[in-house]
């Protein structure tokens, strides 16, 4: 190879090494202006609100007044239908992944369930919003609802869930599937006593990034209706007085219809209230919209950090 070959290839490699600094560069910059551009957002909005946060301000209904405002019947409400779109969408995400990563045959019937349930997930919200306004409030009669609510966060969710399930059930070694069936185990045993608890973690977290996605989805309950003033909260179904759950009749006949009346029960959400704030024409409710705000970054902050520390504590001394 001659001399000036050798300095052709030195001198492809030193602009080589100059183009992919100058593109770690730029990818840092632009990195740290989008987390100083939020930074400086979440700041404004801290700094506008944090007057207005006050156990007041999380016991107090609605009020035309800005300074007896509160988001008693918004954190409530948002609390009741992320318990509902828990309880509907984990169980059968999470059963739905683990059935299309570990039993469903690999075929083109699969391989079209799982484009369509990937692209799924990027669905804009108000389209399950119309689908649930159509088949919960209107075909199956369960009414502008906590549970109507509940159902159609659980279907904007689901396919996150899913989709997060099989990649944790994908990252395990397959190995520890051989040994599992070396030693006897059937299937359902190897996927409960070996697979699960090492993917828990992971599937976990996936969960939490559902949940936190639609905690602070709009569209989807402004769609079903969801109230903009409301000044009551959804029946309770836990009595004031001993023994606390209702019952019909003699004991042991429990009251189901007072049981899960709350599901029943006109609501509002955190978004809403803010949005219905910062459309009033008295600057004094931009503080009560940035106090909101605060609460509602707060919750999904917490929700995060629970999912890391459970993912934590879940993966802490399993090996492999």
């Amino acid at each position: 190879m001659s001399q000036e070959q050798l300095l052709t290839i030195r001198e492809d490699i030193n602009r080589r090494k100059l183009i992919n600094q100058i593109f770690a560069i730029v990818g840092l910059v632009v990195i740290l202006v989008a987390i100083f551009i939020l930074l400086a957002l979440i700041y404004h909005m801290v700094s506008s609100g944090i007057s207005r946060i006050s156990p007041q301000f999380f016991t107090s209904f609605p009020s035309r007044r800005a300074e007896k405002a509160g988001i008693m019947s918004a954190w409530v409400g948002t609390s009741l239908i992320m318990l509902v779109t828990a309880l509907a969408a984990v169980p059968i995400g999470v059963a739905s992944g683990i059935y299309l990563e570990e039993y469903s045959r690999k075929n083109l019937l699969a391989d079209f369930i799982e484009i369509n349930v990937t692209n799924l997930a990027g669905v804009p919200s108000i389209v399950y919003g119309l689908l649930a306004l159509g088949l919960f409030v209107y075909e199956l009669n369960l009414g502008r609802s906590i549970l109507s609510a509940g159902l159609t966060l659980a279907l904007l969710i689901l396919p996150v869930v899913i989709v997060t399930t099989r990649e944790a059930l994908r990252a395990i070694p397959n190995h520890l599937r051989e040994a599992a069936y070396a030693l006897g185990a059937s299937k359902w045993q190897m996927i409960w006593d070996h697979v699960l608890p090492y993917s828990f973690g992971s599937i976990l977290t996936g969960v939490i990034i559902g949940l936190s996605r639609a905690i602070g989805e709009t569209a989807p309950v402004v769609t079903i209706g969801a109230l903009v003033f409301i000044r009551f909260l959804p029946d309770s179904p836990i009595n004031s007085e001993f023994p606390y759950i209702p019952f019909q009749g003699e004991f042991p006949y429990l009251n189901i219809q007072q049981l899960f009346a709350w599901l029943q029960s006109e609501f509002t959400v955190m978004p809403i209230q803010m949005f219905t704030w910062v459309s009033r024409p008295e600057r004094a409710f931009e503080a009560n919209a940035a106090a909101a705000g605060t609460v509602l970054i707060a919750m999904t902050l917490a929700m995060n950090g629970i999912a890391i520390y459970l993912r934590y504590r879940f993966r802490k001394g399993l090996k492999w």
